[in-house]
């Protein structure tokens, strides 16, 4: 029932183009089908007045039936009339005007509903503002205007001159308002759908990168379980997919995963926490095999985000991938150190890469750079061929209030940001 009447509720209408033209045909039925309303109260009355009766009341029933069936229609296609039947509208609107002094009484043209066919073609102006065709509302304004004059005759004394060329105004007027109320209300609507849409595809960009991030280590590990190996490889493997798993599953089932490893009560008001040397040495001895030389003494004590510490612990598991698949390395340094806020750096003697020449993969590219910056955290890259590669994550400087910007690279970085 709810949704039946919802249906005449404007306030309920989406605010998209087809919601727009919904309104406007119930604006168009209003507007029509009020002035059939004004017009009854006074058609006994013209009738007796006029002239000739009988094709007084033949112009009052095509107007009024005509109004009613613009009504109708229009509210069953659910926007304004269009171009023919504006024209057909238009036109019976000139018709009646014209005939006016031949069913009229002369005192009857001005000031009463008795003489309906003035109010009659206003209502007709302002509900054709939304005709489309700039050519044929122009055309058709000047058509009722010029069949006003023929209205007016001769009969119109010096006293009423005013009232006349202020009712040509009247349809002007009124003919350029609904004009930029039709165009600018579409207008709005057209770029709130755009908006809509672009908000849509920005979304399922970021989702996109989202689990290319939730997925892009357990995708690496998976691969890694195909590959031939011995069973102490796989043994420590397994224990990798373990957690990627818990990780994927939270993403699929989208619960986040932040948080893991925090203060159990955070008092209220503060932000969760995460002990950042012990879960760098958990990440670390998953990867025994690579003869990793945890340096974390430095940063014993240190706590950070629980946000961020999750985008680091994937940070470093996709470092060590990268190692395990590409380096080649016999031994990576991890150090950890907590002087002036804190840096991690990660060292292997591996085979290097040159990073003017090698496109940056998904790995580095979203799970390192793109994830560790929007947590606010300083990423850079340093590597040459046969030299192995160096890569440090560090804490920024509180930002001030909107988005966070890339710290420059100093001396003691000694690398070039990664893209």
């Amino acid at each position: 029932m709810r949704s039946r009447n919802g249906l005449w509720r404007v306030a309920e209408l989406p605010t998209t183009s087809a919601g727009v033209e919904r309104a406007f045909s119930y604006f168009t039925a209003g507007v029509r089908l009020g002035t059939v309303a004004q017009m009854v109260p006074a058609v006994r009355l013209g009738a007796e007045r006029s002239p000739h009766d009988a094709a007084y009341l033949l112009c009052w029933g095509a107007a009024a039936l005509t109004a009613v069936a613009v009504s109708v229609v229009t509210l069953v296609r659910r926007r304004p009339p269009g171009t023919v039947v504006s024209v057909l509208d238009f036109g019976l609107a000139c018709a009646l005007l014209v005939i006016g002094p031949l069913v009229l009484a002369p005192w009857d043209r001005f000031g009463t509903w008795t003489a309906f066919q003035p109010g009659y073609a206003l209502s007709v102006i302002i509900t054709a503002g939304g005709v489309r065709g700039l050519a044929v509302w122009a055309v058709s304004l000047l058509a009722v205007s010029a069949c006003y004059l023929v209205y007016l005759g001769g009969d119109v004394g010096r006293d009423m001159a005013s009232t006349a060329a202020g009712n040509v105004m009247t349809y002007v007027v009124y003919a350029l308002v609904a004009r930029m109320f039709f165009g600018y209300t579409r207008r709005i609507a057209h770029d709130a759908d755009a908006s809509r849409a672009r908000a849509a595809e920005l979304a399922r960009r970021e989702e996109e990168r989202r689990a290319q991030v939730m997925m892009h280590n357990g995708v690496a590990v998976m691969r890694l379980l195909t590959e031939q190996g011995d069973d102490d490889a796989r043994a420590r493997l397994v224990g990798q997919a373990e957690v990627e798993l818990r990780r994927m599953r939270s993403y699929l089932r989208g619960t986040s995963t932040d948080g893991a490893g925090c203060d159990a009560r955070p008092d209220p008001g503060t932000v969760p926490t995460v002990a950042l040397a012990p879960m760098v040495g958990r990440v670390c001895d998953r990867f025994a095999d690579l003869n990793v030389v945890a340096s974390l003494g430095l940063g014993t004590g240190l706590r950070i985000p629980a946000a961020q510490a999750e985008a680091v612990e994937r940070a470093l598991e996709s470092l060590l991938l990268n190692v395990r698949v590409h380096a080649g390395a016999h031994e990576v340094v991890v150090h950890l150190d907590g002087d002036d806020g804190w840096t991690l750096t990660v060292h292997d003697d591996g085979v290097g890469f040159d990073p003017a020449s090698v496109t940056a993969g998904v790995g580095l590219r979203e799970v390192v750079v793109g994830e560790l910056r929007r947590r606010g955290l300083g990423v850079g890259i340093a590597s040459a061929v046969g030299e192995g590669t160096t890569v440090t994550l560090r804490s920024l400087p509180e930002p001030a209030a909107g988005p966070v910007r890339p710290k420059a690279p100093t001396v003691r970085a000694a690398f070039a940001d990664a893209l």
